[in-house]
């Protein structure tokens, strides 16, 4: 059974990210492969027993109250670090990074990714298209926050920006080390690209997964094949 945590779906819910998990589950049973979403409250200790660990979008205050409780016995630092895939959006990102700053205060985060994030001096809000090379075809969602993400050196950007904003610097969006992966693109991010959810899969699973027939996907994907002109 291939298990799907969505974490602080009450705080980290804010942008609709809640879908990825649903996503998951359906793209899962495609295939044939079992799965279900578990979800965690803050309250909640947070399991070691997770295949997929999902983060979404926050305003500061729950942001901070999330990153409060997974600090607690680092299950998520550890369950990267045997393999487990970790997905983190927007604020989720910014969480899992070494640390974030706001207006008032310096956070230190949980280290999964070697990113540092300061305010920026703007809102970025709108539609976003990235390239990544993990993906034959253009990734696209929507961005929604006024920070600036710095990547070090163990952390790789997750795609290159085409239109939009992203970390807000050098034209990138989000990064990846293994496999977690971190990015600004709401949407829910893989409702609008399918093919980054099998990819999640995939990693889950440690073995590549059928290829399936979805119309509405196929659709979509060759209007993010303009992109490219």
């Amino acid at each position: 059974m291939l298990e799907i945590i969505r974490i602080h779906n009450e705080l980290l819910g804010t942008y609709g990210d809640r879908g990825n998990a649903d996503v998951l589950k359906f793209r899962a049973g495609l295939r044939k492969i079992r799965a279900r979403v578990t979800d965690i409250s803050y309250l909640d200790p947070l399991p070691a027993s997770g295949d997929i660990y999902l983060l979404g979008g926050a305003e500061d205050a729950a942001q901070l109250l999330s990153l409060t409780a997974l600090r607690k016995g680092s299950i998520l630092k550890k369950s990267a670090d045997r393999g487990a895939v970790v997905v983190a959006i927007c604020a989720g990102f910014q969480i899992i990074g070494n640390k974030y700053v706001t207006r008032d205060e310096e956070i230190k985060g949980l280290g999964l990714l070697d990113v540092v994030t300061t305010p920026g001096d703007k809102r970025l809000v709108g539609d976003i298209a990235i390239r990544s090379d993990l993906f034959a075809l253009p990734l696209t969602g929507f961005e929604n926050h006024s920070s600036v993400t710095t990547l070090g050196a163990d952390a790789q950007p997750f795609g290159r920006v085409i239109e939009g904003n992203g970390n807000g610097l050098a034209g990138l969006d989000g990064a990846i080390n293994k496999n977690v992966f971190g990015t600004y693109l709401h949407g829910p991010v893989l409702a609008r690209n399918p093919e980054f959810a099998d990819l999640l899969l995939e990693r889950a699973v440690g073995s590549a997964i059928a290829s399936v027939d979805d119309e509405l996907a196929l659709r979509y994907a060759t209007w993010r094949r303009s992109l490219l002109k």
